[in-house]
C-alpha cells in the first residue's frame, strides 16, 4: 500500500489526490458541537474535506486497480478506503464514507456546505459546471488547518443560482423510459425492473437516459465503460 507524507494544506491534498484521478472538492470548518467521528487522542476537528470524483478522472486509476479486477463485492468502496483511511492516518484525522452506517454520515449536506451543489429532479445533487456527472467518495476529518486555508474557506461562499429552476425544458424528466422520476420522487423498483429488461440496454450499456438527458456538464460525461459499471453495480443490488 502506498504511504503519504502528512498533508498541511489544500494544495498538498489536492496533488495526493490527482495521483488517484481524485479531487478536493471544498470544505468547511465544523462547528465545536458537531457530530463528527472520534478524532485519535480525542482531537477536536478543525475542518472536513470533502473528496470526490468528476467526470470519468477516477476511471483509469480505479480500473487499474486489484480492487477493481478481484471480483469481490463494492470494488469502487474499497478502493476508496485504500485510499482515504492512508491519508487520514498520515494527517492525524479519519476518513469516513458514504457507505458507513448506521448512523451514516449526513454526506449531502456537507456537500452544500463546501461547494455550490443543489438538488436536482433526478434526486442527484447538481453542480453548476460539472452537472450531474460528479460523486463524493469520502471526506476527510482531520485535526489540523493551515492558517491560509481557514481564511478561504470562511470567506468563501458556496452560493449559485438554481441551475434547474433556469432549465426550461427540464428534458431529464421525460427521457426516462420507464418514467421513474417525477421531480419529486424516484422509483427505484422501476427503474432497476427495466435494467433488468432487454429494454434496459441502452441505460445499461451508456449509463441513465434521464442523467444524460441533462444539459449541464455533457463535457463532464462518464465515459462507456465507467457509467456501464455504476449500471451494473446497481441493477446487482435490486
Amino acid at each position: 500500500m502506498a504511504t503519504y507524507r502528512m498533508p498541511t494544506s489544500r494544495s498538498q491534498l489536492e496533488r495526493s489526490l490527482a495521483t488517484h484521478g481524485l479531487r478536493l472538492r471544498g470544505g468547511f470548518v465544523p462547528a465545536p458541537a458537531e457530530a463528527l467521528p472520534a478524532l485519535p487522542g480525542a482531537a477536536p476537528a478543525a475542518v472536513v474535506w470533502m473528496v470526490g470524483q468528476v467526470g470519468s478522472e477516477v476511471w483509469p486509476h480505479f480500473s487499474a486497480s486489484p480492487m477493481f479486477r478481484d471480483k469481490k463485492p463494492d470494488p469502487l468502496d474499497r478502493w476508496s478506503k485504500s485510499i482515504g483511511n492512508v491519508m487520514a492516518a498520515h494527517a492525524g484525522g479519519v476518513a469516513v464514507y458514504p457507505s458507513d452506517g448506521p448512523p451514516w454520515f449526513p454526506f449531502q449536506q456537507w456537500a452544500m456546505r463546501a461547494e455550490p451543489v443543489q438538488a436536482s429532479p433526478l434526486l442527484l445533487q447538481i453542480h453548476p459546471e460539472f452537472g450531474l456527472w460528479h460523486a463524493y467518495r469520502f471526506a476527510l476529518v482531520l485535526p489540523e488547518l493551515a492558517a491560509a486555508d481557514a481564511q478561504s474557506l470562511l470567506a468563501a461562499s458556496v452560493a449559485a443560482p438554481d441551475v434547474c429552476l433556469q432549465c426550461e425544458a427540464q428534458p431529464c424528466l421525460s427521457a426516462c423510459p420507464v418514467e421513474a422520476f417525477s421531480g419529486i420522487t424516484y422509483a427505484v423498483d422501476t427503474c432497476a425492473a427495466h435494467l433488468h429488461q432487454p429494454q434496459g440496454a441502452e441505460c445499461m450499456e451508456g449509463g441513465c437516459l434521464a442523467r444524460r438527458a441533462c444539459p449541464v456538464g455533457v463535457g463532464q460525461r462518464y465515459q462507456p465503460s465507467h457509467a456501464a459499471f455504476h449500471m451494473q453495480a446497481f441493477r446487482g443490488r435490486r
